[in-house]
């Protein structure tokens, strides 16, 4: 008999946790093994049990979906994170997978793509929506200014922060980094993105669509 492909579920919103599991449970062997809405307590639950995916928001309560992603590729390379997200950023797709994801379906995408989608990554693919392709395969034809995407996914995390406005207090409370490790940053993606306050910032992100 064959295994079923055991899901874990890291989403802060409960409704939405509650439909994708209605949703893969109709899935003859698909079984959903945990949900979260934390991505700390996901990252948790998962060095000490066993799942086979993680259907994984970004935009979550935490470190982020971004470090998490990286975090557990580190911890647990055979986890196959699949990223679930309302963001269709080609900028966030490439550092999201650049970072160990394994697929990236946008909130946009039709119920049953995800259903493949968990399919498609344990066949060893890389399952990417209609848009998310599209985006991806514009974005190296592209010119203009692109200095984000020689960013690391954890410089990345923190610019994206500082274009929100957060402070380096909230910053290193969410990241769970020190003031100081915080603040460096700050002053290190000032220098390198040549961008001389949060202002500046906001706008670089804008305009590239990173938030």
């Amino acid at each position: 008999m064959t295994e079923s492909i055991r899901v874990a579920i890291a989403d802060d919103h409960a409704v939405v946790r509650t439909g994708y599991r209605r949703l893969l449970e109709l899935e003859a062997g698909v079984e959903v093994v945990a949900e979260f809405g934390d991505t700390d307590v996901a990252y948790h639950w998962l060095t000490q049990h066993e799942a086979d995916v993680l259907i994984l928001d970004l935009t979550m309560p935490g470190r982020g979906g971004l470090e998490t992603v990286q975090r557990l590729k580190m911890r647990l390379p055979d986890l196959r994170v699949l990223v679930f997200s309302m963001h269709d950023s080609p900028a966030l797709v490439a550092q999201v997978l650049r970072a160990g994801a394994r697929g990236y379906l946008t909130k946009s995408s039709p119920p049953d793509a995800l259903v493949d989608a968990v399919h498609e990554v344990m066949r060893g693919g890389q399952p990417l929506s209609a848009d998310v392709r599209d985006s991806l395969s514009l974005a190296p034809g592209q010119g203009g200014d692109r200095r984000h995407l020689d960013l690391s996914p954890r410089e990345f995390e923190v610019f994206r922060l500082l274009a929100q406005g957060r402070s380096v207090d909230e910053i290193a409370l969410q990241m769970f980094l020190s003031l100081k490790t915080v603040a460096n940053y700050q002053t290190m993606l000032r220098k390198k993105m040549q961008l001389n306050n949060t202002l500046d910032m906001h706008r670089y992100a804008q305009q590239h669509k990173l938030l």
